[in-house]
């Protein structure tokens, strides 16, 4: 199949408008794993000389020469077993001395299943008249696809009395005939792994055999990682399994050595002579700050009952790590210290508000009972003989001027001193802030009532906020008295703000 994609790109007065050659053959973007796909890329008809360029592609081993030759060999890990296939674009490019030609290109890889690998087995070694036991690990057996892997044995191979199991399990308690029959003509059992879902097979071999020398012990260290870089306050968890090819009876003694001494000795638990797990959290105070990090070298060993030895050594790199709990603990503490204070400052304004409305209220009942009624006289215009025309021989003398009668009323504030203003004002900034503290104090407490939310970089300014409200120069107007120094409980706080957390 041709591809059919047309772009244009233009590099100087010229341009180029036309498509690369592709393989012609079906399914040619189609790629499997660990195949190898290569085709050469052809110019269109009447076209100068060009340089061929891939863009994209490289992170995945694709390679396109100058000629135009691509190759490609996708690895065994571009696609997971899970996802099964991964589509890959790229852009084909032929640049010529004036233009270019780009063809965008859509690749399909396809997981291929690889069978397990087995590597040599150690050689199972057996004591007469006890159990036996070997597993088969992942040191050499496994799937390099990650699945899980399926035990079986050949039947016809099996010693009688032994069991196999689908784990990977072989276990035999030879007889006095049995054990003697293996001197000299040790057994070879055939054993398969089969991967799942997919059930690809591989074949591998146990080699049975008497027990003749006082052999050494055997230790593996799960995982098996030489060095472990962790944080303070990460744990080390190894799995320790010993074995003995005179058996695990003859195991003695199963224990480590740390180059610092703060690791404790509890840090190892035996399960079982064959079997013990390590475990050790640093803690955050195990590395000094100057230093920002510390290794040290932990040695596992056991020793046989004849003093025979095997060792295993790791590397711990500790790193330098800051202390969450303790900050989550500084950040809490003010978080509660906070809604604490906006708490009790509600309150006395609650107390404050109730004192200037009984004292405003009983002004204004004094208002009432003290209306005066104010009569007096003008100023006086002086006396004249008024003639009257009726009769002009009779004068009458009169008084000129005016008369003032005055209604005075007496408000709630100068009753008792003071400007009713002052009140009505005090009244006022006390509602307004105790209703800004309630709103701030709500979304304080909402937006930080879990601990994630208390590590961000708000949660200061938005507490620094709050606090200027808390000490706002509206507070100071009002004269009230000092906050209390009292640590209301959680649930007293809760009453107040309804989205205050105790975590």
């Amino acid at each position: 199949m041709r591809a059919v994609l047309f772009i244009a790109a233009l590099l100087g007065p010229a341009s180029i408008l036309a498509q690369l050659k592709f393989p012609d053959r079906l399914e040619w973007q189609q790629a499997e794993e660990g195949k190898n796909l290569s085709f050469a890329v052809g110019l269109p008809d009447g076209s100068g000389p060009a340089r061929f360029s891939l863009e994209g592609g490289e992170e995945t081993g694709m390679a396109l020469d100058s000629t135009g030759h691509f190759s490609w060999t996708p690895s065994y890990d571009l696609v997971d077993r899970i996802t099964r296939q991964k589509e890959i674009s790229v852009i084909f490019q032929a640049i010529f001395s004036d233009g270019k030609i780009r063809e965008p290109i859509n690749f399909i890889v396809h997981h291929v299943n690889r069978p397990p690998v087995i590597r040599e087995m150690p050689t199972f070694y057996v004591r007469m008249g006890i159990s036996n036991s070997y597993q088969i690990t992942s040191d050499y057996a496994m799937d390099p696809d990650g699945g899980p892997l399926l035990f079986t044995a050949r039947l016809a191979q099996m010693p009688e009395g032994a069991s196999f199991s689908s784990l990977g399990q072989l276990t035999w308690t030879p007889s006095r005939n049995q054990f003697n029959n293996l001197k000299g003509n040790p057994l070879l059992l055939e054993i398969s792994v089969q991967d799942q879902p997919d059930k690809a097979e591989t074949t591998g071999r146990i080699r049975i055999a008497q027990t003749q020398l006082d052999l050494p012990p055997d230790l593996l260290v799960v995982p098996g990682d030489s060095l472990w870089i962790i944080k303070e306050n990460e744990v080390v968890n190894l799995k320790i399994y010993v074995s003995d090819p005179n058996g695990d009876d003859n195991i003695d003694q199963v224990d480590f050595i740390g180059s610092d001494p703060r690791i404790p000795r509890v840090a190892l638990k035996e399960n079982s002579k064959a079997q013990s797990e390590f475990t050790w959290r640093p803690g955050y105070d195990f590395v000094e700050e100057a230093e920002k990090k510390r290794e040290v070298l932990i040695t596992f060993f056991a020793f046989d009952k004849s003093n025979n030895r095997v060792q295993r050594k790791i590397r711990v790199r500790v790193m330098d790590t800051e202390n969450v709990e303790e900050k989550d603990m500084v950040l809490y503490q003010k978080y509660v210290s906070t809604m604490s204070t906006s708490k009790n400052l509600i309150d006395l304004l609650d107390e404050n508000y109730k004192q200037l409305d009984v004292i405003y209220q009983r002004a204004r009942k004094g208002k009432k009972k003290r209306t005066i009624l104010n009569a007096s006289l003008g100023a006086v215009t002086g006396l004249s003989p008024l003639v009257l025309e009726t009769n002009p021989s009779k004068t009458v003398s009169v008084v000129g001027g005016t008369s003032v009668l005055t209604l005075n009323s007496l408000e709630a504030g100068q009753v008792i001193g003071r400007n009713v203003n002052e009140f009505q004002n005090k009244i006022k900034t006390n509602r307004d802030l105790r209703n800004q503290l309630q709103l701030k104090g709500n979304y304080f407490a909402r937006k930080y009532a879990l601990r994630l939310n208390r590590r961000g970089l708000e949660f200061e300014p938005d507490r620094d906020d709050l606090s200027r409200l808390i000490n706002s120069d509206a507070v100071a107007s009002l004269a009230l008295p000092a906050l209390a120094r009292t640590n209301p409980s959680g649930k007293e706080v809760k009453k107040t703000f309804v989205d205050f957390s105790e975590e």
